[in-house]
């Protein structure tokens, strides 16, 4: 019993760490390098996100990173199920892991993204209707409001109660419920501007700069 007790702590302790290595992993920068386009750091809001690679102008590099980082909380998720036959306490923990690392990563001295695309790709493979369910209701605020932010806001706000209305797992709402607290925490300043009107809205262009006069 006891030899079977450290083989589950053992299983638990790598799932964890793996997956936080694993949510690290910045695909933004890494494409944006790659892709010589430079540093995301320093371009736009420095936010190592699809969202800001956009601003780069290299939409592929963009579809790379969003597939990057949501991606990578999807196989952290799929690996812990592989290793635990479905746990629900270990896939949450994987991808609550996987979440954090792609939020703080170790590489980037604990700077990362803002967590929306990997969000829903733990949610998509830990359980699936709720990553549904959030996922229309981005769309759904998107195209109402042409708010990104306030998308993203919404569905992680709603995402422990579409856990709860789909009887998930009492691990997985709460897996929901963490990672929506973290995306208010890491959206803070999208909620200040947000409050103040003056959040950019999708496909909206920067003004033109006033001409100069001599």
């Amino acid at each position: 019993m006891e030899d079977l007790g450290q083989t589950v702590w053992l299983t638990f302790g790598l799932i964890v760490v793996g997956g936080y290595l694993l949510g690290s992993i910045p695909f933004g920068l890494i494409a944006t390098r790659l892709g010589g386009a430079g540093d995301i750091r320093k371009i736009g809001s420095g936010n190592i996100g699809a969202t800001n690679v956009l601003r780069s102008g290299r939409k592929d590099l963009a579809a790379i990173t969003l597939i990057g980082d949501a991606g990578k909380g999807a196989v952290a998720v799929l690996i812990a199920h592989l290793l635990t036959r479905g746990d629900p306490a270990a896939v949450a923990l994987a991808g609550g892991s996987a979440f954090f690392g792609h939020l703080f990563p170790v590489w980037l001295k604990f700077k990362g993204g803002k967590g929306v695309a990997t969000f829903y790709g733990v949610l998509l493979s830990a359980c699936w209707p709720v990553g549904i369910l959030a996922g229309i209701t981005w769309l759904a605020v998107a195209f109402l409001f042409r708010l990104s932010s306030l998308a993203a806001l919404t569905a992680a706000a709603l995402a422990p109660l579409f856990a709860f209305a789909t009887d998930q797992p009492y691990p997985m709402i709460l897996l929901a419920l963490f990672m929506a607290v973290l995306i208010y925490i890491r959206h803070h300043e999208n909620i200040r501007r947000l409050l103040k009107g003056e959040e950019p809205k999708i496909g909206a262009k920067k003004a033109a700069p006033p001409p100069e006069t001599e």
